[in-house]
């Protein structure tokens, strides 16, 4: 932060579509002031400029842009491979703070070294896990703590293809939900008939599996195309989101936060509302918070630790299926991401 003032100098490194949502959230903090954007495309980042009259001074070369400006707050809008080596980057450069688009990265001894980065220089690293900002998400979780359902039994857990890019979102939400409580095994099961490739990183087309919580809690894991479940009426309408079951009730969330059914069985009364949440609430909700954390020294609510218990579900459904067995969480002796290794290796061909 400059000793001369309370605002923080702010860069931008990837000024693609992402960026714009980003850019929304650190419009409206008067805290902060974007000096610099970053892209390989000075087009791009010409655009961004524009459409929020941002001022900056414009790079092509985000080291020559951090050892110049100096930023306090980085945000990283780029594909996911460029994630690690940028935010060590912006770290090095000395960044206070760091928010980076998820996924955390494609493997999982990447994702563990960006943490360490971070402990190490003192950066608070957040990822843009900006659901947890929604209104609904947040009204579900005090639902969760008053007992509205009871004790949480199970959860169903639905995401589109695929578990790295789609899925973070969906463990996300549950592990917030059960008050951060990280999982202790996992069993899975993937779907190669198709290969995506998003953000230069290859992924199942679809995926399934069985995930014990530390608290006990029972999750099934759905995620793919929906058209292939043939579920029930009532389970159509979440393709992306939790139900969570509980003793006294059960209650479905997309994963905006748009509950979808909620259900007392003693209270036949009960029902909750609709609360809708804009990509844009969420985006401002999570830079907000993330400056309000920097100055507070809380952990924030997208912390890297939040998403690394997120991150290690993902690549223990694809050890388990490297291993053909359940996996017992923390994971250890794995730091490739299994799916990337098995497909190279040419253990999915047709």
């Amino acid at each position: 932060m400059n000793s001369s003032s309370s605002v923080y100098k702010v860069a931008f490194i990837g000024c693609g579509k992402r960026a714009h949502e980003h850019a929304i959230g650190v419009q409206t903090d008067s805290r902060l002031k974007v000096v610099a954007l970053s892209d390989i495309s000075a087009a791009s980042a010409e655009t961004l400029n524009n459409e929020f009259g941002f001022q900056a001074s414009i790079y092509t070369d985000h080291k020559e842009m951090l050892e110049k400006e100096k930023p306090d707050v980085v945000l990283i809008c780029l594909w996911t491979p460029l994630h690690l080596p940028v935010f060590r980057d912006c770290a090095e450069a000395g960044a206070k703070a760091v928010l980076c688009e998820k996924p955390m990265s494609a493997t999982w001894g990447e994702c563990q070294e960006m943490g360490k980065i971070a402990d190490e220089f003192g950066c608070q690293l957040t990822f843009s896990l900006q659901r947890r900002f929604a209104k609904g998400n947040q009204t579900v979780r005090r639902f969760i703590k008053e007992g509205r359902i009871g004790q949480v039994l199970r959860l169903d857990l639905y995401s589109p293809p695929n578990l790295l890019d789609c899925g973070i979102h969906t463990f996300d939400q549950a592990i917030s939900y059960m008050d951060e409580t990280p999982a202790k095994t996992v069993l899975g099961a993937v779907d190669t008939t198709e290969i995506y490739n998003w953000f230069n990183v290859p992924s199942e087309c679809g995926a399934t599996g069985q995930i014990l919580f530390a608290n006990g809690v029972q999750a099934s894991l759905y995620s793919g195309s929906i058209d292939t479940w043939e579920p029930s009426q009532d389970m159509t309408k979440i393709w992306a989101g939790v139900r969570v079951i509980g003793t006294e009730g059960f209650i479905e969330v997309m994963w905006d936060g748009q509950i979808v059914k909620g259900i007392n069985y003693d209270d036949p009364s009960w029902k909750p509302e609709m609360e809708l949440s804009s990509m844009s609430d969420q985006m401002i909700g999570y830079v907000r918070h993330a400056i309000d954390c920097l100055e507070s020294g809380e952990e924030p609510e997208a912390s890297h630790q939040k998403a690394t218990r997120a991150s290690e579900i993902i690549f223990a459904v694809y050890e388990s299926v490297r291993r053909n067995a359940r996996v017992e969480l923390p994971l250890t002796g794995v730091t490739d991401s299994p799916f990337i290794t098995m497909l190279n290796d040419g253990q999915f061909a047709k």
